[in-house]
């Protein structure tokens, strides 16, 4: 198996970092930037950043600030938010970043996506859903734009355009699960890990290296985000950025 990647994931609105639940009521949090810089000293392994005011507001990635958080950042580097062409994703790749998050655009443009990976190769593609189960049945309904736009296909199709059209990596993300830091769904996670022969990074309820260590264990789930787990500490949910030691993850995970 793999070796399992621990990633933070930052979101950002209107350049400052910020944290939901349930893709509600954005809590600010502080300044990405100096995040980062905390990440670096952590040796984290990776690091997703997410843009929520693009799609949101219409507007193109903060190329101004991808460049300074690909300056900063000396781990690997993903980021999603506002990309709508391949010549913006060709350019935040241009300024240091390793990997390119595609969301809406898959669905409002999806020639874009075979067209991406043949021209900067599957392992720079990522397709992040945004998933919310049905409140009736065990079906899940994809949405975008920060969880506003429901979308009509369904999720075992989409997983399937995705893995025809060269896309190197999904990440899932569970609406229902968000910032409520009491586990990942993994009613969810096993649905999706029969349709895909990527890899799969899940997004949405982490509260603990418990959390992680149980859909490494029984899903062999390699790739796990969080963001509240990373930003807040206590009941009451004290802003402080943490990430686990070398040796804590060495221990969960019996490397």
């Amino acid at each position: 198996m793999l070796r399992p990647r621990i990633i933070p994931c930052l979101l950002i609105d209107k350049n400052r970092l910020v944290k939901t639940q349930n893709f509600k009521d954005p809590k600010y949090v502080g300044d990405p930037l100096n995040a980062v810089k905390i990440f670096n000293e952590k040796i984290v392994d990776e690091i997703m950043v997410i843009d929520i005011s693009c799609s949101r507001d219409g507007k193109e990635p903060s190329f101004e600030l991808i460049r300074k958080l690909a300056a900063e950042c000396r781990m690997p580097l993903c980021y999603g938010g506002g990309i709508k062409t391949i010549k913006q994703a060709k350019k935040i790749l241009s300024l240091g970043v390793e990997k390119v998050s595609l969301s809406s655009v898959v669905f409002d443009e999806p020639e874009i996506v075979k067209q991406l990976s043949d021209e900067i190769g599957a392992q720079s593609v990522v397709v992040t859903l945004d998933v919310k189960k049905k409140r009736f049945g065990s079906s899940y309904v994809i949405h975008t734009i920060n969880g506003k736009k429901k979308q009509s296909q369904s999720l075992s199709d989409i997983l399937a355009f995705c893995i025809n059209n060269g896309v190197g990596e999904i990440v899932i993300n569970s609406i229902d699960h968000d910032g409520l830091m009491k586990g990942y769904d993994e009613v969810l996670i096993k649905q999706v890990k029969q349709h895909i022969n990527v890899p799969l990074t899940v997004l949405g309820g982490a509260g603990s290296l418990s959390d992680m260590k149980k859909i490494y264990d029984e899903n062999g789930i390699v790739g796990m985000a969080a963001g509240s787990y990373f930003v807040f500490k206590g009941k009451f949910r004290a802003v402080l950025i943490s990430y686990p030691s070398v040796d804590e993850k060495r221990e969960i995970f019996k490397e």
